[in-house]
């Protein structure tokens, strides 16, 4: 798939299509990961926030955008 143009439209992408992936990948993966599985459940849970906070940073970013 080829590249987005530009800052907007990237952002856009990853608001739209790649975070949302990766944050239902992640949920799905903790769902299947055993509750005494302590350590990879973290990992998993870190994942899903720093996820959760690019997400936060993306509309911020695209907001920003809008001002221009």
């Amino acid at each position: 798939m080829p590249r987005p143009r530009n800052e907007r439209q990237a952002l856009e992408e990853e608001r739209d299509v790649e975070l949302p992936a990766q944050l239902a990948k992640y949920r799905r993966d903790l769902d299947a990961t055993p509750r005494r599985d302590k350590t990879r459940r973290e990992v998993i849970e870190w994942q899903i926030r720093f996820a959760e906070k690019r997400m936060v940073d993306v509309l911020a970013r695209l907001a920003s955008l809008e001002g221009c």
